[in-house]
């Protein structure tokens, strides 16, 4: 792994514990008053993070790209309340940052990482001249 593909993927580590480290805090630390239960915050808030978890910290690239659809969610989450509750709009600010840093790290790891492990898609011209060669028998 490269110097630049390192930093990509400690961006997303980093970024991915401050927001797992932010969202849990900020539902059951930060905040007092909540109309909702702890298993609906935990299902809704909490679990969501928790699916890429062995993934990212595996390193595995595909892991990294299916994640940046988990943490839009956050983004728009973070872009609400910041609009929305002005006595939350710090803790919108942190998840919008928080976020904003792990798609980035997210998607350059695993696009970086993909290339040194060859595992991007075949150009369509290359895919279908294989195909060609597989129906005429070529080898």
């Amino acid at each position: 792994m490269n110097l630049s593909t390192s930093f990509y993927r400690y961006l997303a580590l980093f970024s991915y514990s401050g927001l797992l480290i932010l969202v849990i805090s900020w539902h059951s630390i930060l905040v007092e008053e909540t109309p909702y239960s702890g298993f609906f915050i935990f299902l809704i808030y909490i679990l969501p993070l928790l699916l890429p978890l062995k993934g990212i910290a595996q390193a595995n690239p595909y892991t990294h790209a299916w994640a940046n659809f988990i943490v839009m969610l956050y983004l728009i989450h973070g872009f609400t309340i910041s609009y929305a509750e002005p006595a939350l709009r710090l803790y919108g600010i942190i998840e919008i940052l928080l976020a904003t840093l792990m798609f980035i790290g997210c998607s350059f790891f695993a696009r970086k990482r993909g290339r040194e492990l060859n595992l991007g898609l075949k150009k369509l011209k290359v895919e279908m001249q294989e195909e060609r060669d597989r129906f005429n028998g070529v080898k």
